[in-house]
C-alpha cells in the first residue's frame, strides 16, 4: 500500500497540477450611493462581478458578484466600513473554478494557497517535486 501511495503522488506532480476553489455568489442589497464602495471591496477580494438590477417600488439596487470562499472572510465586515452600513450581503455556494496559475510555480497565486494550507496543516511547507517520491519506490 504505501508503494502504490508514493507512486500516486508521483503520477500527481507529474502531470499538469492545478487548483480548484469554490466560489460564492454573493448578494448585495444597496442603495445608489453605496455601490462605489461595493466595487472597491471586491475589486480588493478578487470579486468578479456578474450584473445589477433595481429592486422595483424601492431606492435600493441588488448586485450579483462571485467571490472566492477565501476571500470571503471579513468581507462583510470591510463592506459595511466601505459602504456606512448601508449595504446587505448575502453569500451561497456557487461553483467550483480553477485557479489559473499552476501550484507549482514559485510565487503564484495558486502556490501562495497551497503554502498557507500545508502551514495550517502542520506539513512540511516545500512542496515536494515528484522526484521524492520516485526515489523511494
Amino acid at each position: 500500500m504505501p508503494t502504490a501511495r508514493k507512486a500516486m503522488f508521483a503520477a500527481e506532480l507529474s502531470g499538469e497540477v492545478r487548483l480548484w476553489q469554490p466560489i460564492f455568489l454573493v448578494e448585495i442589497q444597496c442603495p445608489d450611493e453605496a455601490v462605489g464602495g461595493i466595487y472597491n471591496v471586491l475589486n480588493q477580494r478578487k470579486g468578479e462581478y456578474v450584473g445589477e438590477e433595481q429592486i422595483p417600488g424601492t431606492p435600493l439596487k441588488n448586485i450579483k458578484a462571485y467571490l472566492p470562499v477565501a476571500q470571503s472572510f471579513g468581507f462583510t465586515t470591510h463592506l459595511r466600513t466601505e459602504t456606512s452600513g448601508r449595504a446587505f450581503p448575502q453569500c451561497v455556494f456557487h461553483h467550483w473554478d480553477i485557479v489559473k496559475d499552476s501550484p507549482l510555480t514559485p510565487g503564484s497565486e495558486a502556490c501562495e494557497i497551497i503554502l498557507q494550507l500545508r502551514k495550517r496543516k502542520g506539513l512540511k511547507v516545500e512542496i515536494p517535486t515528484a522526484d521524492e517520491y520516485i526515489d523511494k519506490l
